[in-house]
């Protein structure tokens, strides 16, 4: 349509988008990060590997005690010609025979192995370098593994030489090919545990990935290290516990290790593997299935695991019965491979705790916990359920210098019970009065747990399980009876969608109204019909306590300067949750600001728009956001969690948590303050329009503009758009027979333009993303 002599093209666009609120499709992603992980004390050099890091030139990292220096980037090292091959080769032969001209003269000795490898290094350092003068030197991409070359060891230069000439590179992720080496200096005092490393680029903050701060001495491996291959060096000693090992599985590959351990030791080996990178968008079943198995001196198989329990990262137990060196096998359970398969394996006598009894405390109270495992220092572990520090929490035991796994319990304000055996049958149920917390266990396979209670004509009963939330192996089923044992409700699994790392949600959950004053009976028991010590559990029986949790994606939010941005918040309603939902900017730096920030009563997912204005801060900032709403007359604050909207095996979303919500402002330039001058929320009549003002001011970023409806709701169309004076009115229709009265949201408008091609003469010219409108509430009417 034609506009005051300017042309100005209204387009309805449904985005189907794997980021949502993210525009720009050349976002920088981390795929992986190896070594995950180091030691307190240590400076670690890592690589980051992704897609879009060209110009990484900070890292942040949470918590306190690391610092992250970014050193290099190396772009994908692909398609090279026949000269660079041979090139790189010879440059490996040089070091690699160099190396070993110092260890021979020191009596070291090949193994057939060494003899092989050095035959090997014998023809590519014998192919003929080009003479001074003859042809132009050739020019070899950077790379982390040719970088100091004459500092590396015999070994290394090995696992160099597998690097760039043996991995399969057919099945090599472009998604994963360039590289970021970063430099990590961990503090002797840093917290172990869990932190987010992000990197920051020209074109913004990439996602978060998991660098973990451990206190044993680690290793990385070195290639090859597989069946049927041996050291290059006679007289190689094997690894000392405790260790851990860093390494990557490659295609078909098989990594091992050979320890010294002691009889009598009891090893804990403990892989993280799925931990490091939850999903993996092209790849089934989504993660890095790892497998572990142990063989003595005479290769014979002693132990093997390839999960724990429902955790699909694989722990072994093994008391050792006789002293010697025994070899530790990982691989991938298909034999699958790349650069992302990362894992972190460590090998000692750590504490691990497998049971813990009961999985809670009251708010306020501490109490102490039964546990039970390996190498525990103590059998009683305290469960704090003072501060505020969250409903579900985690705490460890600790030997000496050494951490056990984390155990994650549950903290909740209701009166709390033990449950009495015996308790299987109607007639020996145990009576519970209402409302009641009650931690039990389903002692043996077969167990039955019934609960008996009475309740009023109208009332509203919630039974709701907590255990493999809680990490117990227990897959509950919970069924309501009345009081001649039949079954008005029952439920077996109940998604949470709050446990965003969870694939398999195996707690029970129903909320059922009863019609007559009688006595009732919950029944607990595991749908498997599995028991034991470990099936703890905690079973809240009550009326309905609505309430809510927030997901906000995405955890990385790059943004221009006068910009606006939309975000994705999901809400999380529990036991009937159904009220408005408000959400604000809590202590943030100065020229941030949130549009369409309410979510309506019944909506589970809205769409806002973050504006950082003109003067916002260029440095990445951590935003906190807080939601408030109001529930039989008592205000609900709660945090709002940033989290990614993530794949799993090419269909299965998932929303991830993360700790921080990072911001980052890219770049200066002139930008309008964009404000909508309307009244909100606007209203809109079924089978009618309404207006918008756009105030822009006489801006030249705004003379050629489109404007673009951005997953319009259902039945509601951008009709036209006018320009006026200072700016633009937009009006918007909603269809009759399609949009419902009553309904309400937010319209998300993107703007773009269209600019010359660069550098180009009369080239093609390409759309210019210039972000969006603030987000404009509506309603139907």
């Amino acid at each position: 349509m034609i506009v005051d002599g300017r042309m100005f093209t209204v387009v309805l666009l449904v985005f189907v988008s794997v980021a949502l609120g993210q525009s720009n499709q050349r976002e920088p992603h981390i795929g992986y990060v190896y070594p995950a992980g180091g030691e307190c004390g240590e400076v670690v050099r890592v690589i980051i590997g992704g897609q879009n890091l060209r110009g990484a030139n900070k890292a942040f990292i949470s918590g306190e005690g690391v610092k992250a220096t970014v050193i290099k980037h190396y772009r994908s090292m692909r398609n090279l010609d026949k000269n660079q091959r041979d090139e790189i080769g010879r440059r490996l032969a040089r070091a690699a025979m160099a190396r070993w001209e110092e260890l021979a003269r020191d009596g070291a000795e090949l193994t057939n192995w060494g003899r092989r490898f050095i035959r090997r290094l014998d023809r590519m350092g014998g192919k003929k370098d080009s003479e001074p003068g003859e042809t132009e030197p050739i020019e070899i991409p950077e790379n982390p593994f040719l970088e100091n070359l004459e500092s590396k060891s015999f070994a290394e230069l090995r696992h160099a030489m597998y690097e760039l000439f043996e991995v399969n590179r057919s099945q090599r992720n472009p998604q994963l090919g360039e590289m970021v080496l970063v430099e990590f200096s961990i503090s002797k005092r840093a917290i172990v545990g869990d932190r987010e490393i992000r990197l920051v680029t020209p074109q913004g903050l990439t996602n978060p990935m998991c660098f973990c701060v451990g206190n044993l001495p680690e290793k990385c491996e070195l290639e090859t290290n597989g069946p049927n291959t041996e050291c290059l060096i006679k007289g190689e000693q094997p690894l000392q516990l405790p260790v851990l090992v860093n390494g990557q599985i490659r295609p078909g590959d098989i990594d091992q290790f050979a320890f010294h351990a002691e009889k009598g030791q009891r090893l804990v080996i403990e892989t993280l593997a799925r931990h490091l990178v939850p999903y993996l968008a092209d790849a089934v079943p989504g993660w890095f299935q790892a497998t572990l198995a142990l063989y003595d001196e005479r290769g014979k198989e002693v132990a093997f695991a390839d999960d724990y329990r429902f955790n699909p990262d694989p722990v072994l137990f093994y008391e050792v019965p006789k002293t010697g060196v025994y070899t530790l096998e990982i691989r991938d359970s298909i034999y699958r491979g790349r650069e992302d398969f990362v894992y972190r394996v460590s090998i000692g006598e750590r504490p691990f705790i497998t049971e813990t009894f009961p999985l809670g405390a009251r708010t306020g109270i501490r109490r102490l916990a039964a546990i039970d495992g390996w190498n525990l220092p103590r059998q009683r572990l305290p469960l704090d359920g003072r501060g505020n520090s969250g409903n579900i929490r985690q705490t460890s035991v600790r030997k000496r210098s050494r951490w056990s796994n984390p155990v994650t319990y549950a903290v909740d304000s209701l009166p709390e019970s033990m449950e009495s055996e015996p308790n299987d049958t109607l007639q020996d149920s145990q009576r519970i009065p209402l409302p009641r917390t009650i931690n039990g266990k389903i002692n043996q396979p077969g167990d039955i747990d019934i609960y008996k209670f009475h309740m009023r004509s109208g009332d509203t009963i919630v039974a709701e399980v907590l255990a493999r939330r809680l990490d117990s192996p227990l897959d509950s089923l919970v069924r309501l009876l009345d009081e001649d044992g039949k079954i008005l409700d029952w439920n077996d699994d109940h998604v949470d969608k709050q446990k965003g790392l969870c694939t398999h949600h195996a707690d029970s959950y129903l909320m059922k109204k009863v019609e007559k004053n009688s006595v009732y009976f919950i029944q607990l028991s595991d749908a498997q019909r599995h028991g034991g010590n470990e099936y703890a559990y905690r079973l809240r029986i009550s009326a309905p306590r609505p309430d809510f949790a927030l997901r906000l994606i995405p955890s990385s939010i790059n943004i221009l300067n006068g910009q606006s941005l939309p975000v994705t918040v999901h809400a999380l309603g529990k036991d009937g949750f159904a009220e408005d939902i408000e959400i604000v900017l809590k202590d943030a730096p100065k020229g941030f600001k949130l549009s369409g920030n309410r979510i309506p009563a019944g909506m589970d997912r809205i769409r806002m728009t973050l504006t950082a204005a003109v003067d916002a801060p260029l440095e990445p900032q951590v935003i906190t956001m807080e939601a408030i709403a109001n529930v039989s007359g008592r205000q609900l604050h709660r945090e709002v969690t940033p989290a990614d909207d993530v794949m799993q095996a090419f269909l299965y979303r998932h929303l991830v948590p993360a700790e921080s919500l990072m911001v980052a402002v890219k770049g200066r330039r002139p930008s309008p303050a964009i404000k909508i001058s309307s009244d909100m929320p606007v209203s809109i009549p079924v089978g009618g329009s309404a207006t918008v003002t756009v105030v822009t001011g006489d801006h030249p970023r705004f003379r050629d503009v489109e404007f673009t409806l951005d997953q319009p709701p259902k039945g509601v169309t951008l009709e036209n758009v006018t320009a006026v004076g200072g700016g633009f009115m937009l009006r918007f229709a909603a269809q009759t027979g399609i949009a419902q009265s009553g309904y309400q949201d937010n319209l998300i408008v993107s703007l773009s333009t269209e600019v010359g091609a660069r550098g180009r003469k009369g080239g093609k010219k390409r759309t210019s993303y210039m972000g969006t409108l603030p987000a404009i509430p509506f309603v139907l009417e």
